[in-house]
């Protein structure tokens, strides 16, 4: 990675360094060209001027008077023949053929100019200017060999410096992503290091405020969820084997008890217990299943429209066959969408645990608004205390003595309908009714079909 780095720095700094400078010298050139074009047409101006306000001998006097190094100012007659030149070696010879008419102005570069001897490559610039005896052309020949060799000097010294620029880009890019990977690789280190036995320790975050201290902070809010993640997990493994102990040794004694006795009447005598241990160990397991499948991927629910107050009217006329409690039921029409089964599951959960906790009467009531389809399920008993209203619906949660493994439950129903009220997009609470009984809410969206 460090020389995958290094070396893409100093390529695109390369490819930016000959992109930039194929365009500097593009502009400088082109800007050179330019300034020498615009003194010439200048110095044309100036010298038709001379001609149109006084005539062509004072204007090759002034000729004589202002020449400079590098150019070369004719004035041709109508017949092309040179009247006037700022040097002596252009007098005889015209420089271009270029006539252009009374005030026209025409441009013309040269790789040299022969007739004079002279090799250098020259832009050479003339206009036409009208007297009373004709047409005369001032030809302006500048040289431009200055500022190529300018633009090669600029190339030659760019160039020239790329290397060792690239040099100190790769040096300086090696040693950054270098530092940086240090940092990486220490806290590669240290997340190593970490294993079941050492979940509580955590990176060193470094006071950078940069993408390696938010990476560290990143690993140490992964550990705290895998701490977190084991410990439930240790704390479900111990609950789960706590729970399938008591009736596993219920059942093994039960069978030692049956096997001394030749007579088989202790076998009569401990079916019933047998049997009833059997099917609290089978709905334990079923449970445990439940909340592992929800621990995965969540639980599965057939999507479908169901008509919630059947489902309930259902769960109540099963409660009342059993319960030697009270129990009342205000429903109305609603419909959700949803797995039946497993709505059903949520509701028998809820109303079990109502019934185990009532003194005498339950109440059940439905209703369907704007915010969704609501279930209040209270009964007599005490309310959940406020800080316990969120750990009861927990695995394996037990408030108090009346809520023990004896009295039937187990601990997961609460936790069970949590998942899959979930899964159903929608919420469980417990709360205080306005009577003081122990209430529990169940929301769900209602159906949006027609």
């Amino acid at each position: 990675m460090r020389k995958r780095a290094t070396a893409t720095a100093v390529v695109v700094v390369a490819l930016a360094l000959l992109i930039g400078g194929l365009l500097l010298l593009v502009l400088l050139q082109a800007s050179l060209v330019a300034t020498t074009e615009g003194a010439s047409k200048a110095k044309a101006a100036d010298v038709a001027a001379l001609i149109t306000s006084q005539d062509v001998s004072e204007a090759g006097q002034a000729l004589n008077n202002t020449a400079r190094s590098g150019q070369y100012v004719q004035i041709i007659n109508p017949r092309g023949a040179v009247v006037a030149s700022s040097e002596k070696s252009a007098a005889t010879t015209v420089l271009s053929e270029l006539r252009p008419g009374p005030g026209q102005t025409l441009n013309q570069t040269v790789s040299s100019l022969q007739s004079i001897r002279d090799t250098d490559e020259f832009l050479i610039v003339a206009t036409g200017v009208q007297t009373s005896t004709g047409t005369y052309t001032v030809i302006v020949a500048s040289t431009v060999q200055v500022q190529a060799d300018t633009v090669s000097t600029v190339a030659w010294f760019m160039f020239g410096a790329t290397p060792l620029l690239l040099i100190v880009v790769g040096v300086a890019a090696w040693i950054l992503v270098g530092r940086s990977l240090r940092q990486v690789e220490r806290i590669r280190g240290q997340v190593a290091r970490i294993d079941a036995s050492r979940l509580s320790e955590r990176v060193e975050v470094p006071a950078t405020n940069d993408e390696i201290h938010r990476l560290a902070l990143t690993m140490n809010t992964m550990l705290d969820r895998l701490q977190a993640s084991d410990g439930e997990q240790r704390r479900f493994v111990s609950d789960a084997s706590h729970e399938l102990r008591s009736p596993l040794a219920t059942i093994s004694a039960g069978l030692e008890i049956a096997a001394a006795d030749p007579s088989g009447e202790m076998w009569h005598e401990l079916q019933g217990m047998l049997s009833g241990e059997t099917a609290r160990m089978r709905y334990l397991v079923d449970d445990l299943l439940t909340l592992a499948k929800a621990n995965d991927d969540g639980v599965h629910a057939m999507i479908q429209d169901v008509d919630l107050d059947d489902v309930l009217d259902a769960e109540i006329r099963r409660l009342r066959s059993m319960s030697p409690h009270t129990i009342s039921a205000k429903l109305t029409p609603a419909k959700v969408t949803g797995d039946a089964r497993r709505l059903g599951q949520v509701l028998r959960n809820v109303l079990d645990n109502a019934n185990r906790h009532a003194q005498s009467s339950i109440t059940v009531c439905l209703t369907s608004g704007p915010d969704g389809v609501r279930v209040l399920i209270d009964n007599d008993g005490d309310p959940v205390p406020e800080a316990d209203r969120a750990r009861i619906f927990e695995r394996f949660v037990r408030l108090d003595a009346s809520r023990s493994r004896e009295s039937g439950g187990s601990g997961l129903g609460l936790a069970i309908a949590a998942s899959i009220i979930s899964a159903h997009q929608g919420t469980i609470t417990t709360s205080q009714s306005p009577t003081g009984d122990c209430r529990f809410e169940l929301l769900l969206p209602a159906c949006t079909t027609n």
